[in-house]
């Protein structure tokens, strides 16, 4: 029997929905969500294995135009991403246009199927579907244009089937029981940090970033210990809030869904630590396990 296996890399403007896809089409919740822009940082590799094939989903940070150094490794990833597909979804909704758009060149000239993935549709009328459909056919006429709602799970048989006819013929690169390429302790900063974008507003969620120093697993429970960074005093009076309440709130979110993740009972000891100018210093980026 032949079997299939590929990358298929998922690439976009910011909040249109590209982690949301990924966890619906493997049916894990390996990417945070939230409706913040710039929640995702890193590239996330989620894997959907069946007995005669591998895809390999890669969710990145959506594209933008870089303020921090930090931004620029964001970048790096999503340029990675474009040049390792064997097939590129770039994920759109309703309001987006390519126009000016400084990717447009490498959209068109592509060497690997490109789907556009239109989301978000349920939000919209018939005729704004058709209309941006037809958009989409124009702008990159070798593209095939599928619209869905990734939230409601609408259409993503059709995307799947797309993405299976253009799969190539290649062994697994993964164990099939592996479900993503990063570690335990990578999903556990990731929740809190979610968590973190969930619950404070303005620049806090973007001044944060979660290192995790501890993750020992016994039978039945697994101890870890959290460290929230921040990058001035002032932050982390907010992050920690009045009598530690805010900490307080972001830990036990945290905790229950972790519990839910890992399938055990979870505990979670978080603190919070000053470490300036931290988004624009590569060897604290390193630190963080940001690679240039």
């Amino acid at each position: 029997m032949s079997h299939k296996a590929g990358f298929v890399n998922i690439i976009g403007k910011p909040n249109v929905g590209k982690s949301t896809l990924m966890n619906a089409l493997t049916g894990e919740n390996l990417s945070i969500v939230t409706a913040k822009a710039q929640t995702t940082r890193q590239r996330i590799m989620g894997i959907l294995s069946g007995e005669d094939f591998q895809i390999v989903y890669s969710d990145t940070p959506g594209i933008l135009t870089p303020a921090y150094e930090l931004h620029k490794i964001m970048m790096k990833y999503v340029r990675t991403a474009l040049e390792d597909a064997d097939i590129l979804l770039w994920v759109t909704d309703l309001q987006d246009k390519l126009n000016d758009h400084p990717l447009l060149e490498r959209l068109v000239n592509i060497q690997v199927p490109l789907l556009v993935v239109i989301n978000k549709i349920d939000l919209h009328t018939q005729a704004e579907v058709i209309n941006k459909i037809n958009y989409w056919q124009e702008q990159l006429p070798k593209a095939e244009v599928i619209p869905i709602s990734a939230l409601e799970k609408f259409n993503l048989q059709r995307l799947f089937e797309a993405i299976m006819e253009r799969l190539p013929e290649h062994p697994p690169y993964f164990d099939k029981e592996d479900l993503s390429d990063k570690s335990e302790r990578f999903f556990a900063a990731e929740i809190i940090r979610e968590k973190i974008f969930l619950n404070y507003r303005q620049e806090i969620p973007y001044c944060c970033d979660v290192g995790i120093v501890s993750f020992k697993e016994s039978e039945g429970l697994i101890r870890i210990s959290a460290e929230i960074y921040v990058e001035r005093e002032s932050q982390k009076a907010i992050v920690i809030g009045e009598g530690g309440s805010m900490l307080k709130k972001v830990g036990t979110q945290a905790r229950l869904d972790m519990e839910k993740f890992f399938g055990k009972k979870v505990f979670l000891q978080q603190h919070v630590k000053v470490m300036p100018n931290w988004r624009n210093q590569k060897s604290k980026l390193e630190r963080l396990g940001y690679v240039a």
